[in-house]
């Protein structure tokens, strides 16, 4: 196999950094006027048609904040003017909170999203190690609205959608919103050193531990107001891009490393308890790359499954492969399982062959079940986060956020 596949050695490093040199320079014309990001096309020319969405805007922050390590021509201004869209036109003065998103007639996309807003804290942790001006507060704001109306203490796990003016809260509970919670609490407590958060992160984790052990590790995501699961959520519109039906393995692989990271930080070398984490973590992992990767022996990872493991949806999105990428070099480098490094090499060789686009840049956000380019849940090329992170946390600390973990090898 062609070295650059393989892990670990400087030609794969190489080939990861010219990928992710690329990600950052697709990237540049995201802002609008207001500094909000707009949904980027194939060759990364805005779609000015489309709303400008808080989500976006907070991963394009927290992008070019890290780029900003990584010496990248233009990443302080990108970095500050993404960060003072979500501080201006995208939040909410009068109710607090941000918005989901602006349209382009200006009018505001209705509700408050707990998505939505742990990206803002991911994007608030980013830019204040890059000393991103702004960010400060900006990450003081958006922890307040999120310990007001996101986080159940009671609980121990994360509300969903409130309505635009924060006094109606939706019954539907989701597993999307927490995991990427637990994304954002890691990264608080990382930057911070407030370790409330990463036992928040913690207690999300238990729980949903539970739900997955139960449940052959495949991980219901959708839930009522009660937390009993929904297992036939949107079985009538089965490749929802937040809420499809059955199990998505792409997350059960991104709830993998996350547990990783969580328990690396969390407890001390060769505890008992670390070495569960670490078991969980692979188990998740495993069942979903046997679930959903080379489904009729094609390669790339299935969208869904249902409760049997039987794929549903096999359409190839590029965030399953940018996690698998991440979550292979983790497990690798943790428990130095061979058959880690060998599905990496397989990954990097199907990013080169069919999900890197060699002619416009960046990765095709999705592909059908023999890996056509189409986008009939993901046209164009949104936004840069997925791909751009699996450039660097292959070969960065797994028990650190990906932010502070680049920033302390510079």
């Amino acid at each position: 196999m062609d070295k650059k596949y393989i892990i670990d050695t400087q030609e794969n490093k190489k080939f990861l950094e010219d990928i992710r040199e690329g990600i950052l320079s697709f990237g540049h014309r995201f802002p609008s006027p207001g500094g909000s990001s707009y949904y980027l096309g194939d060759d990364g020319t805005p779609w000015t048609d489309r709303p400008r969405e808080t989500w976006i805007t907070s991963r394009m922050a927290h992008v070019y904040s890290i780029g900003t390590f990584l010496g990248h021509e233009k990443s302080e201004e990108l970095a500050d003017t993404a960060i003072k869209g979500l501080l201006g036109e995208l939040n909410d003065k009068e109710h607090g909170g941000y918005y989901a998103g602006i349209k382009k007639d200006g009018s505001i996309l209705p509700t408050k999203q707990c998505y939505a807003h742990a990206f803002v804290i991911l994007a608030a942790t980013s830019g204040v190690l890059a000393n991103r001006k702004g960010a400060e507060k900006l990450l003081s704001d958006a922890i307040e609205v999120y310990d007001k109306y996101f986080w159940n203490e009671e609980e121990g796990l994360s509300v969903d959608t409130w309505n635009t003016e924060f006094t109606l809260l939706d019954p539907y509970r989701g597993l999307n919103a927490n995991m990427h919670t637990v994304e954002a609490f890691l990264a608080a407590s990382d930057v911070t050193g407030d370790e409330k958060y990463r036992i928040r992160a913690g207690r999300i984790i238990r729980t949903v531990r539970k739900w997955a052990e139960s449940n052959n590790y495949r991980i219901p995501e959708h839930y009522s107001s009660k937390w009993v699961a929904d297992l036939d959520c949107n079985k009538d519109h089965p490749d929802d891009p937040f809420k499809p039906y059955g199990a998505t393995p792409g997350h059960g692989i991104e709830w993998s490393r996350l547990v990783l990271q969580w328990a690396l930080s969390t407890f001390k070398k060769d505890s008992a308890e670390l070495d569960d984490f670490i078991s969980y973590s692979e188990k998740l992992f495993d069942r979903a790359i046997s679930d959903a990767w080379n489904v009729d022996n094609v390669p790339g990872i299935a969208y869904t499954t249902d409760w049997d493991g039987k794929p549903v949806v096999k359409d190839r999105m590029h965030w399953t492969l940018a996690e698998a990428i991440n979550t292979s070099a983790s497990l690798y480098h943790t428990t130095g399982k061979e058959k880690y490094a060998s599905l990496y090499s397989d990954f990097m060789k199907y990013l080169d062959e069919k999900v890197l686009d060699h002619v416009n840049g960046s990765w095709f956000h999705q592909l059908d079940e023999n890996n056509n380019v189409i986008g009939t849940v993901w046209p164009g090329k949104s936004d840069l986060y997925h791909a751009f992170q699996a450039t660097l946390i292959p070969y960065h600390n797994a028990s650190l956020s990906i932010a502070p973990a680049v920033k302390n090898s510079r």
